[in-house]
Order: C-alpha cells, then sequence, then structure tokens
C-alpha cells in the first residue's frame, strides 16, 4: 500500500508539473518554427488512436513469437505506422552508428561499414565523421530507413565497456563535437539521426537493473556535457533514453534528465525514444519526458498503445502531453525532410565502391601509431622477410558485435568464431591485411595463425620484421572482464619479441588493453575495428603510403589498479541483481582528468599518437575574447615527408577549483608537406572554462589567470601561456 501511495504521488506530481511546463510553453518567447507549426496543425486533425501510432513502435523482426507490422522491413530494428490521410509516412528504423545493420536472420543485410566509433574519434576530424556518417545515411535511405539509431556519444567512464568501439572517447568536447558531426552527416539524407543512450549508460554489465549515483554538477561538466554539444552541433531529431537508472528513476522516466535538462535547459525540440526494452511504465514515463516507446515487445507491457490512450481518456495523462509526444515526433520529421521525402528500396543504387573508399579514409586517419622504435614503421622497401601473426589477418579485419553489427558484403570472412547467439557471432569483415601489404611489397610473407606460441615465434626469428595482429572482441550486452588481451595473446606476443625484438603489434580492439610485453617490441599500432576496405587503411599506414594520423581519445591505462573503479561493477552478481555504480568517485574527471587528478602515468595518453614526419610549434599566443579564450599558433612540417598534425590546446585554471588540473579546450588537424607551415586559431568552448552550479543552473567563469596550453597529447606539453579573465555566468542551455 506504501509503495503504491508513493507511486500514486509521484504520478500527481509529475502531472502538475507538466501543466506548469506546457503552460509556459503555449507562449514561448519566441515564434514556432515552421516544422513545429507544421506539426501542431497535423496533430490537430488527429484522432486519439492516430497519435498513439505516432508514439508506439515496433520491433522490425520477430521476436518472441510476435511478428512485426506487415509494413515493417525485414531483419529491421523498427517500424511505426504513418497515417494515410495524413500523408504521414510510416517510420522504419535501422541500426546504428557505424552502417545500416542488420537483425540477424535469413535476410541479413550486407552494406558498407565504417570504422568503429571510437577510430572515427580518433581521427580528430570532424569533416571525416561527418562525410563517414553522410555515406552510412544514404545507405540507410537507399535500403528504405527514414530513422537511423546512431550517432552514439556515452563517454568512456568505464574502460571495460563493451560498446566503447561504438562511443566517441572520454572527453566531452572531443566526444561531443565528433557525434554531433555524424549526427549532421546521416541527417543530411533527410534521414533522423538518433542521439544515444541517454545518460550515463557506461557500462553493459547489469545495464537493466543499475543505477548510477553522480551528482549533477558533476554529470553536467562530463557525460551530459558531451550530449549537450552533440546537440548543438548536429541538431538530432531524437534522443534516446537509456536502460539503466540515474540516482533512482530509470532514464526513461527521469523528470530531470529529460524535462528539465534535456527539454528545459538545452531547449530540445525532438523527440525522446526508449532504448528496446527499457520503457517500464505508461504514465509515469510519459509525464517524465518519454515521447516514443520503441521496439516492443522487448518491453513487457505495450505501455504506450491501449494503456496510454486509457490513461489521457481517464485524465491521468493530460490529453495536451500525448499531442506534445506527437507533435515532437513530426517536428523531427518535418524539419528532417522526412515527411517530404518519402523513402523507398533503392538499394542497387548503392555505390560500394565510393563508400568503401570514404570508409578506407576515415580508417586511415583513424589509427594510432602508438610506438615506433628506431623507425620500425613504416615498412622499409628492401625488407626481405616479413612474418604475419595471429588475428586471422590472412582472411579479414574484426568488427564490433551487437545492434551496431553490420553485416559485409561477400559474407562472413571467418565463420563460426565467438558465440552463436546474439551478440555474436563475431564477425570479420572480408580483407587481408596480409594480402593487401603484400600487393605493396617485395618482400617474402609467411603466415602463422599464432595459435601455438613456441611455433610462432620459431617463425618469428627468421623474419626482418614481424607483425602481429592482436584482437580483442567487444560487443554490446558484455563488458569486458579485465583490460588483458583474451586468448593468451599476451603470451604469444611475449615469445615473438624475444625471437625477433623488431616485432610489431597491430591491435584490432574496441577499447584500451593493457601491455605487459610493450618495453619488448619495436612498434604498436591501434588500428580498432576498420570497417569495410580495413585491410587496405592498414595496410596503407604501415607501409608509409599515408602518415599516421590518428591520436587517442582514450586514455590507455598501464593496469586497472589506475581506473576509479579497479573492479567492474556488478561482475559476479546474478543476473537481474540491482546495484549501484558510485560515478561520485570520479565526478566530472573522466579518463586523463582522473589521471591528471590521481598523478598517475598512463600506458599511453590522451591525445597521443605518432608520425612518420616531425612537427614544431611556435608563436603561442592567447587572448580573452566574447567570453572565452582566443588561441594561435603556428604549426611546422620539419620532417621529409607528408602529415598530418594534432595539435591539442588545454586550459588550466591557475590555483584549480576544478575537478582536475586540466581540460581539453579545442584542437585542429593540419594536413602539411614537408617545410610547410600555417596558423591555426582554436576558440575555446566556455564551459571548458566554467563551473556549473547546481544551485543557481547556470555556468560560472572565475575570475583570474588561467593558463593555456599547447600540446601533443595530454601529457606532452609544447608551450603555455596565461590569460586573466573576469568572471562571467552565463545560462545551463547558453554558451
Amino acid at each position: 500500500m506504501k509503495k503504491a501511495l508513493k507511486t500514486t504521488r509521484l504520478t500527481v506530481a509529475l502531472a502538475a508539473a507538466f501543466a506548469v511546463q506546457f503552460a509556459h510553453a503555449a507562449t514561448p518567447a519566441a515564434p514556432l518554427d515552421a516544422a513545429q507549426q507544421r506539426a501542431a496543425k497535423l496533430v490537430s486533425q488527429m484522432t486519439i488512436d492516430e497519435k498513439i501510432s505516432m508514439v508506439f513502435g515496433y520491433f522490425g523482426t520477430e521476436f518472441q513469437g510476435k511478428q512485426p507490422p506487415k509494413g515493417a522491413l525485414v531483419q529491421s530494428a523498427g517500424y511505426l505506422n504513418g497515417i494515410e490521410r495524413l500523408n504521414i509516412t510510416p517510420q522504419w528504423l535501422t541500426d546504428a552508428g557505424i552502417g545500416v545493420a542488420s537483425q540477424p536472420g535469413k535476410q541479413t543485410r550486407e552494406r558498407t561499414s565504417l570504422p568503429a566509433g571510437i577510430a572515427t574519434a580518433a581521427t580528430w576530424n570532424p569533416e571525416l565523421a561527418f562525410k563517414g556518417a553522410a555515406m552510412i545515411g544514404k545507405e540507410a535511405r537507399l535500403s528504405g530507413f527514414n530513422v537511423m539509431l546512431g550517432g552514439s556519444v556515452n563517454l568512456a567512464r568505464e574502460p571495460r565497456n563493451g560498446r566503447n568501439f561504438e562511443y566517441t572517447g572520454e572527453d566531452p568536447l572531443l566526444a561531443g563535437i565528433m557525434a554531433g558531426e555524424q549526427i549532421r552527416g546521416v541527417q543530411s539524407n533527410n534521414v533522423i539521426s538518433t542521439l544515444k543512450h541517454y545518460a550515463y549508460n557506461d557500462q553493459e554489465t547489469g545495464r537493466s537493473f543499475l543505477n548510477v549515483k553522480i551528482k549533477d554538477p558533476a554529470g553536467r561538466m562530463s557525460d551530459l556535457l558531451a550530449f549537450q554539444i552533440a546537440i548543438e552541433r548536429g541538431n538530432p531529431g531524437s534522443v534516446m533514453c537509456s536502460y539503466n537508472r540515474v540516482n533512482g528513476p530509470y532514464g526513461c522516466e527521469h523528470d530531470h534528465l529529460l524535462n528539465k535538462v534535456l527539454k528545459g535547459d538545452w531547449g530540445f525540440k525532438g523527440y525522446v525514444m526508449s532504448d528496446w526494452g527499457a520503457t517500464h511504465s505508461t504514465i509515469p514515463a510519459a509525464l517524465a519526458g518519454l515521447d516514443q516507446q520503441s521496439g516492443y515487445p522487448f518491453d513487457k507491457s505495450p505501455y504506450f498503445d491501449g494503456a496510454l490512450k486509457e490513461a489521457v481518456q481517464n485524465g491521468h495523462v493530460p490529453e495536451a502531453r500525448l499531442d506534445d509526444m506527437a507533435k515532437r515526433v513530426l517536428w523531427a520529421m518535418a524539419a528532417h525532410g522526412v515527411l517530404d521525402n518519402p523513402v523507398k528500396v533503392q538499394d542497387s543504387q548503392i555505390d560500394y565502391e565510393a563508400h568503401g573508399k570514404i570508409s578506407q579514409l576515415d580508417a586511415e586517419e583513424g589509427i594510432v601509431l602508438l610506438k615506433n622504435q628506431n623507425n620500425v614503421l613504416p615498412l622499409a622497401a628492401g625488407l626481405q622477410r616479413i612474418a604475419i601473426i595471429g588475428g586471422h589477418a590472412n582472411k579479414g579485419v574484426l568488427s564490433g558485435g551487437g545492434s551496431a553489427q553490420v553485416y559485409p558484403r561477400g559474407g562472413m570472412a571467418v565463420p563460426n568464431e565467438g558465440p552463436e547467439a546474439w551478440p555474436g557471432p563475431m564477425v570479420y569483415l572480408p580483407g587481408s591485411p596480409m594480402k593487401a601489404l603484400a600487393a605493396r611489397s617485395k618482400a617474402r610473407f609467411t603466415w602463422h595463425d599464432g595459435k601455438d606460441a613456441a611455433a610462432a615465434a620459431k617463425v618469428a626469428a627468421d623474419a626482418d620484421v614481424v607483425l602481429v595482429f592482436a584482437t580483442q572482441w567487444t560487443s554490446e550486452a558484455a563488458d569486458v572482464p579485465t583490460l588483458s588481451l583474451p586468448n593468451n595473446q599476451d603470451a604469444l606476443i611475449a615469445a615473438v619479441a624475444k625471437a625477433n625484438p623488431r616485432t610489431v603489434v597491430v591491435l584490432q580492439t574496441g577499447t584500451p588493453v593493457t601491455m605487459p610485453w610493450v618495453n619488448e617490441v619495436a612498434g604498436v599500432v591501434e588500428a580498432w575495428y576498420p570497417g569495410t576496405n580495413g585491410a587496405e587503411a592498414i595496410a596503407r599506414v604501415l607501409s608509409g603510403e599515408v602518415d599516421a594520423s590518428g591520436r587517442l581519445p582514450q586514455t590507455f591505462p598501464m593496469s586497472e589498479n589506475q581506473l576509479a573503479r579497479p573492479k567492474l561493477d556488478g561482475l559476479g552478481l546474478p543476473k537481474e541483481a540491482r546495484f549501484d555504480v558510485d560515478y561520485d568517485i570520479d565526478g566530472a574527471a573522466v579518463g586523463y582528468k582522473w589521471f591528471d587528478l590521481k598523478g598517475h602515468k598512463p600506458l599511453f595518453a590522451f591525445g597521443h599518437g605518432l608520425s612518420y614526419t616531425s612537427f614544431t610549434y611556435t608563436n603561442l599566443k592567447a587572448q580573452a575574447a566574447d567570453g572565452s579564450i582566443r588561441v594561435t599558433f603556428d604549426t611546422a612540417n620539419s620532417g621529409q615527408r607528408a602529415g598530418k598534425a594534432v595539435p591539442q590546446v588545454y586550459v588550466s585554471k591557475v590555483g584549480s577549483g576544478w575537478e582536475a588540473p586540466k581540460r581539453l579546450g579545442g584542437w585542429d588537424k593540419l594536413a602539411l608537406n614537408s617545410g610547410e607551415r600555417r596558423a591555426s586559431t582554436v576558440t575555446i568552448d566556455p564551459r571548458t572554462l566554467a563551473v556549473f552550479d547546481g544551485a543557481s543552473n547556470r555556468w560560472k567563469i572565475a575570475a583570474g589567470d588561467y593558463k593555456v596550453i599547447l600540446a601533443t597529447a595530454a601529457d606532452a606539453p609544447v608551450q603555455t601561456v596565461t590569460v586573466r579573465l573576469p568572471a562571467r555566468e552565463f545560462a545551463a542551455g547558453a554558451r
């Protein structure tokens, strides 16, 4: 009885809060935009059943014996009915952020796969992020879809998270900008992009049962700031709320996150859709800001179908709230061209060759050269014997699993690897790095699968250079228990390096890994999951056809003991156990900020990455401008070949008062020929100079001195200047 009474009080409170919110929204300070006006007109012509059809979505594939509606596309992520009499198209939904994914089955779609999201973040190139996403958005449209369930921006707060490969790193500025450009790219095709997973869905272990504990100011300066920047930059039609709880309530019935922050402070005009299986109620969810239940029957009940209609008719959910839900969906469809540009399946028009080249460019710039002792790379032209060991490098390149899985054209390069059931199997995309390298070299190549370390070491001993391809498969629905390479690959690498010190390890991973052998090998390359044409990308970087220009978007720790939570929360608990994850431990000090705060030396720092040429940085200047700091500097290619520099600008409050000693304030990426010099101007985002004040709900920049640090990585400063700023404060949704 007490629980029922508490729920009733909560519902009444939410209903009252919405009534106030809607009263204010009815008389906005600015006129409604054209898409909002159009949405309002359409909703005014709808019956209650038609409104419900806009907010209740089905899984697009048979699930638990239940079939989707007839209009759904086979093996798809979702479907919502249209309204023919009002010329409102159905909504056809596809996963995900790296390509047109397909649900497992007999009619899987084979499409172009971008490199993993973390690889795109490693390019530090917003133009490439846009270009790659525009490509997959085009494939989505030509495949008959008008809603794409990406981009993804959850911070890499937990390095063992199985979905880090989908995301854009640990820093809110880098992550938000790169994800925002991906959203813009998808939506350039009149396809709605969905920003996910809002919020703090930073691990897969117990994702539907855990409760994140974090204070709002810390969240505003970390995870939520990444979402805010991505929304400002990309203007997504939809935001997907997450499975987990946050300080008690579920993400998809969280009044503070959905109504106050997202729709209130940030002014988000689009709709909030639930993750598949993340809806837990009708009245609380509707009043707390959820606009669309997605993927039924993943949820226990069709909460936004007949139950929502009944709740509106009985007055438990104001009809104005249902109207608002439908308007938000229709605003997204109108604002992003979905209503005026109906989709139809035209997959024969997909230019796979051109799209593969786009994916390859992305992969090339995302590959990070971590170590290059004695210039073992690029591979010298005169090499006679090269050994290739492990990682199925004779057949294909690895990709990440789960709903982001894109099935490759040409089928699985390596069948029957990993789990038989979802999120498996492991998928290797066709294209052999060994063959791609052999096409570029006169050397004799020897292959060994690496399953027998001693035998592999014998092969390695006779080679001029050894390339060990090491893999770490990560996926949705499962975190990695440790950051060690699986399947005894550390022992393999150690044995090979002992036999031949000119060993280069090429990593295909979705998250950082520890490297107990790092001092014994000559080179380390992080290739992530490189996508379609990934083999060509790896070969072009290793051979030196293109510069190694990727930079880490995530800190590589020496060991798990350096992390804020050395043990993965929830590991070993029963499957449906409820538990807390304490993010107040690190608060806003995520990633390199935690390492700075604690004085930890990482294995490889955030922003780290080597090049085949050298750069010099001079003339650093900074001045207060427009409530922030404007920074200028020069970059010169002082080496003998063309390359790409990624100068990074960090800021630090003298006397501190921040969560950590410094923050990333901006960066540039420059392609420079040998001897070429170019000037850069970087304007610091004011929020990276501010502290969020929960009491006033405002950003506040304290008066005082601020260091501006020009660096090549978070641990590699080049020059520093100091700027004095006056005090400034601004609203939660401003900058």
